[in-house]
Parts: structure tokens; C-alpha cells; sequence
């Protein structure tokens, strides 16, 4: 669950904050020497002064003339405002790029540098190697937007490197033998996502007062590659049957989320994480594996996954994961093979 901003907070710029009768800025990991070597940075003690000082560092950080110089802009003005995981996947990336680019002119870069970068780091980490350069070609797209270059040496020159979808479909035999020794959260925690398809932040995140008389209404914490709208799943009686099982089985009736820790706190971490329930979904994992006839580990993702592919059709798979288009839906998720009939 995402944390709420102090009302003395409110309306003020990300990552900024006011307390002990002045304003402060809170330094994005890594940036803390463009910052006086401070994780706190003090603004002011009025918001005039506070306003001021901080237009006085973003100009200097606005003369950018390498890419390290590009980044940390990025990092300062454009990585804040993102959802927290993203946050730490983006820094992780900027950290990656600084060593190789940070020195490099901005507008020295050419696509092969960014071919020979995937090439390189792609040996290692596909997925990694693709995620960096896409933070790379977004500040660019930002450094254009800034009036630092005018040329893009990545947007529409620069592959991607391709990185088959997973394929691991979970058979419903499977799911019968997992659910033989899972927990009673686990058990209505799967239950949910069968039936829903919502990633493990969503389902985590569900709060009492989000069962509606319609349906149980769901904002997707995680909007690029969806449609960003607020989804309603209307109620079944299966649907209903799960949820009531959910909120029988949590240990703490006061709190408001559907699923809760012992303490009544949600699993669900500001910055995205989710340890005690990763940690209780590998022990859940390590007992199927030794106690059933399952050989093969899944994952909460692939729920999602046979959640889509057990729809009848992809546009019911695609509005219930609330994808912005099918084709992610088609290549990742619905991984049933296609049945066709013979000639004769």
C-alpha cells in the first residue's frame, strides 16, 4: 500500500517534505554529490526560499553536457514521479549506464554504441540489458524535450533484444495438487487470481471497501502496457464464494485490506515489496514440489498467465488483465496450444 503524504506535505513537489520549520529535499540514491553529499538537502525555511534554491540546483543540473549529466537529471526530476518499484529498477539501470555512458558527450552517442551496450551486457542479463536502454532512450526523449540535443540515436534505430515469452502453462491437475497443501490464505489467494487475473500488487493492495455492490473495483498499480482505467470485475458466485473465504480466513478483522499479516498490516510494502508473502509463497512452493506429483515450479505469474489463457476468448483475456492491446496478451499469457482440426 502506498504510503500517505503528510498533510503539511501536500501539493508540495515530489520527494520534497517540510518539518522542523523548514523545507527539505530528499536526494534520489546515488545523487547525494550533486547535492552537497547530503541525503537530506535543506531548501529553505519558507516556500518562497525553498522554491528558489531548488530552481537555482535544477538550472545548474539543466546544463547538462554528458550523459552522467543527463542522468542524473533524469534521475532527479523524471524517476520520482514513477511508481516505487520502477523507481528502483530505473536507478538500478542509471547505475549500469553511468559506468559505461556517464562521460561520454550527450551528443556523441550513436546507435552502434547502444548495439555494441545490448551485445554486451545482453551475454549476461536479456531483460536487464533491455530495460537500461529503454531508460537510456527515454532521457533522451526527455533531453529533447529540455533543448539539450536535438537528435534521438536510439527511438526507431535501436532493437530491442529478443527475449522469448515464458511458456510455462499450469495444468489444472497441477493446481488440484498445489492446493492439496497450501495454507488456507495461500489456498484463497490462488482461488482469487484464477479467477481475476490480477497481479500479486493488486491483489495484495485489495481493500475491504473496494467490494462494491457491482464488483470489486480495482485501479492496476502497474499502468504501462495497460490501459491505466480503473477495472471492475463483476461478481459471480464463484467470485463472490472467494472473497468471502478471504476475508474469513484473514487473521485480523479490523484491518482493511483482504489479505493482512498477523498484526493486521498489509504485506504490501510502499516501495512495492512484498517479503513475508514472497517468503511464504516459496515455502508454499518448496512444499508442492516435495509432497505432490508437481515436478515443475510455477510462479504467481503464470496464475496470471493460465488466467488468461483459460478465458474463451482473447478480448475477454485481454480486458480482464486490462491490457492496452492484445498482442501482449496473445504473446505472453495465453500459452495454451492452438488446437486445429486435420483436412480429412
Amino acid at each position: 500500500m502506498t504510503r500517505q503524504r503528510k498533510p503539511e506535505n501536500k501539493g508540495l513537489p515530489s520527494r520534497w517534505r517540510y518539518y522542523h520549520g523548514a523545507y527539505y529535499f530528499q536526494v534520489p540514491p546515488g545523487l547525494e554529490p550533486k547535492w552537497d553529499g547530503k541525503k537530506q538537502f535543506r531548501l529553505g525555511t519558507t516556500a518562497p526560499e525553498a522554491y528558489r534554491t531548488w530552481a537555482t540546483r535544477v538550472e545548474k543540473q539543466s546544463e547538462a553536457k554528458s550523459i552522467g549529466d543527463l542522468l542524473d537529471r533524469y534521475s532527479l526530476e523524471i524517476v520520482p514521479t514513477k511508481a516505487p518499484r520502477t523507481q528502483q529498477l530505473n536507478q538500478a539501470a542509471i547505475a549500469k549506464l553511468r559506468a559505461v555512458f556517464g562521460c561520454m558527450p550527450i551528443d556523441d552517442l550513436k546507435p552502434i554504441h547502444a548495439f555494441q551496450y545490448l551485445d554486451k551486457r545482453g551475454q549476461k542479463a536479456k531483460t536487464a540489458a533491455n530495460r537500461e536502454m529503454e531508460v537510456l532512450s527515454h532521457a533522451y526523449t526527455k533531453a529533447i524535450e529540455w533543448g539539450l540535443t536535438e537528435q534521438h540515436p536510439i527511438k526507431g534505430k535501436v532493437r530491442k533484444l529478443s527475449t522469448p515469452p515464458r511458456n510455462r502453462y499450469v495444468e489444472d491437475w497441477e493446481m488440484i495438487e498445489a492446493l492439496k497443501v497450501a495454507n488456507p490464505v495461500i489456498r484463497v489467494y490462488v482461488h482469487l487470481k484464477l479467477l481475476t487475473g490480477l497481479r500479486r500488487a493488486d491483489l495484495l493492495a485489495l481493500r475491504q471497501t473496494d467490494l462494491k455492490e457491482d464488483g470489486i473495483h480495482v485501479q492496476p498499480r502497474k499502468t504501462a502496457g495497460t490501459t491505466g482505467r480503473r477495472l471492475i470485475i463483476e461478481w459471480t458466485p464463484a467470485l463472490r464464494q472467494a472473497v468471502d473465504e478471504a476475508l474469513v480466513e484473514r487473521p485480523k478483522d479490523i484491518a482493511p485490506q483482504v489479505f493482512c499479516t498477523r498484526r493486521g498490516q498489509s504485506y504490501l510494502a510502499s516501495d512495492g515489496t512484498a517479503t513475508a508473502w514472497d517468503s511464504m509463497w516459496q515455502r508454499f512452493m518448496k512444499k508442492v514440489l516435495k509432497e505432490t506429483k508437481v515436478k515443475l515450479r510455477f510462479t504467481e505469474h503464470d496464475l496470471r498467465a493460465k488466467c488468461a489463457s483459460d478465458a474463451e476468448t482473447l478480448e475477454h483475456a485481454q480486458r480482464l488483465l486490462a491490457h492496452a492491446h492484445s498482442a501482449t496478451t496473445q504473446r505472453i499469457y495465453r500459452r495454451k496450444p492452438d488446437r486445429v482440426k486435420p483436412l480429412r
